[in-house]
């Protein structure tokens, strides 16, 4: 009789388990302590909010910003990316780049609260475009964030433009300062001269 020849089962992978959300959604505190979440999920008004993966534009467009805001950031106040920002218990957004204060920024922090954020920018993506022109910077001007920085792709070239928006505190909403396409200048949350060419975008 003939050899009975056996082989292994292919390997699977290991079946992710979705959590489940409560009945009331979830909090800042679930946000920080599920387990095997994806990088850089968001809660959004008890939802959590996945992110897509990211584009070339999006990751130059981020590094541009954030070495310009280095340049000239004053000793009391930090860049940071891609950190988690507390707006209340139900919304913990993660903005592409904040200026907080220097004494939130120990190595041990995790997440920061609205009332620490200067400055959040929001780098916009096709997946994140109703969020960060709409929902976010609601989000953020309701929790009193004073600054906040929308830059996007235009023009045929595929150039950054970046909006500058101020905090009016009696509204609680944004208003419109500046529409920035070769120099972007501000003097809030400090003097910021950063360029954002087409040429400067290239040299990263």
């Amino acid at each position: 009789m003939g050899e009975t020849l056996t082989t292994d089962p292919p390997e699977t992978a290991p079946e992710y388990h979705w959590p489940v959300p409560p009945q009331d959604g979830y909090t800042v505190d679930d946000l920080f302590t599920l387990p095997n979440l994806p990088p850089h999920t968001e809660l959004l008004d008890g939802s959590l909010v996945f992110a897509s993966p990211q584009r070339l534009f999006h990751s130059l467009v981020t590094d541009l910003l954030v070495g310009g805001l280095r340049s000239t950031v004053p000793p009391e106040l930090k860049v940071r990316r891609d950190m988690t920002v507390v707006l209340d218990s139900r919304n913990g957004l993660e903005p592409d780049i904040s200026v907080v204060p220097a004494e939130r920024t120990g190595t041990d922090v995790t997440h920061y609260q609205a009332a620490d954020v200067r400055l959040a920018v929001e780098v916009v993506s096709p997946d994140t475009e109703a969020r960060d022109h709409d929902t976010k910077p609601h989000k953020y001007a309701a929790a009193g964030i004073p600054n906040f920085w929308l830059a996007e792709m235009a023009g045929a070239d595929s150039h950054p433009v970046v909006r500058v928006y101020e905090l009016d505190p009696v509204s609680k909403t944004y208003a419109l300062t500046g529409i920035h396409h070769g120099q972007l200048k501000a003097s809030v949350p400090y003097l910021i001269d950063v360029d954002i060419t087409t040429e400067a975008l290239n040299q990263l």
